[in-house]
């Protein structure tokens, strides 16, 4: 079996054509047996694909040959196509959907008026200067948060992208406006675009992690300002940096320390939750919480055991 692996990347510089662009990578992928997600906007591209490791070197060669591209950096991890369902590039008002296009300027060189960008090293050296002064700020939703975050982060309550312009609005994150705040998010595309809204807003000293968890993770591990898991849009659903990640993720039930997420038992549920191998292993603790889920789960566990007395 040949190698494989999945790619991560994103670039903010002018399109002129988008949809142009979105052709020619989705003939591109198919040509390479590639698949995975792709945004292209007037704003740039963001993607997530996995394939044969040749194909991807090839999709790096000759994506990189579009003028705005040539200097976009690819983060690689473990994986393949098999990882994502299908296929899908498709042209958006943004690249990150935050709600904000109009609020957005790039030129070739990124996001106009954005935060100070910060190596992880950077990162590291920022919080020996400052303390307990620096502030990170989780560019995610709450759900990824659950599973692996930055140590004593603030998580916006935030289930959506488009949940943050409602959380700078709200007034509940001001006192942070004097103070180093980090963004941070997986790769780094959220935390562009939420540097500048935060700088927008009255916030007077941002930056943010360049390279987002992943280049952090790959250079420090878990033996840095990291704590637990990644949480990924694929099939892997969540990936560690080393074999001592921390599961500070909870079971719904019965809060046992879990990092997976499950589907409700209720078909009709689109919910996932963090529930542990033993209550999902169980019909009854199989479900998202929800009053009508638990009436399903009830009736499923009953099924289940009415199933097994008549066979006994």
């Amino acid at each position: 079996m040949s190698e494989s692996r999945i790619l991560l990347y994103y670039r903010f510089t002018p399109v002129a054509d988008p949809t142009a662009v979105m052709l020619w990578q989705r003939t591109l992928c198919k040509s390479l047996g590639l698949r995975g997600r792709i945004i292209i906007s007037r704003h740039g591209i963001n993607g997530t694909v996995g394939g044969a490791l040749a194909s991807v070197k090839t999709y790096i060669r000759r994506t990189r040959e579009y003028p705005g591209f040539h200097d976009m950096e690819f983060k690689w991890s473990a994986g393949s196509a098999e990882d994502f369902p299908k296929l899908s590039v498709k042209v958006r008002d943004e690249i990150v959907t935050f709600g904000a296009a109009d609020d957005l300027e790039v030129d070739e060189h990124g996001v106009v008026g954005g935060g100070v960008h910060l190596s992880p090293t950077q990162v590291n050296d920022l919080v020996a200067q400052r303390g307990d002064e620096v502030v990170f700020f989780d560019g995610r939703n709450a759900m990824e948060a659950a599973i692996g975050r930055f140590r004593n982060a603030v998580v916006p309550d935030a289930t959506t992208t488009r949940d943050f312009l409602a959380e700078l609005d709200s007034g509940r994150y001001d006192e942070l406006k004097d103070r180093p705040v980090v963004t941070y998010c997986t790769g780094g595309v959220r935390c562009e675009v939420l540097s500048k809204l935060m700088l927008d807003r009255g916030f007077g000293e941002i930056y943010q992690l360049d390279g987002g968890i992943v280049r952090y993770g790959e250079q420090f591990g878990d033996a840095g300002l990291w704590e637990g898991s990644l949480y990924v849009f694929d099939r892997r659903m969540h990936v560690e940096f080393s074999e001592d990640a921390a599961q500070i993720g909870h079971c719904i039930h019965c809060g046992e320390p879990t990092n997976t997420y499950r589907n409700c038992i209720n078909g009709d549920c689109r919910d996932m939750v963090l529930i542990c191998d033993d209550c999902v292993a169980d019909p009854s603790t199989a479900h998202c919480g929800r009053q009508e889920c638990r009436e399903y789960a009830s009736t499923a566990a009953a099924a289940v055991n009415g199933s097994t007395i008549t066979s006994g």
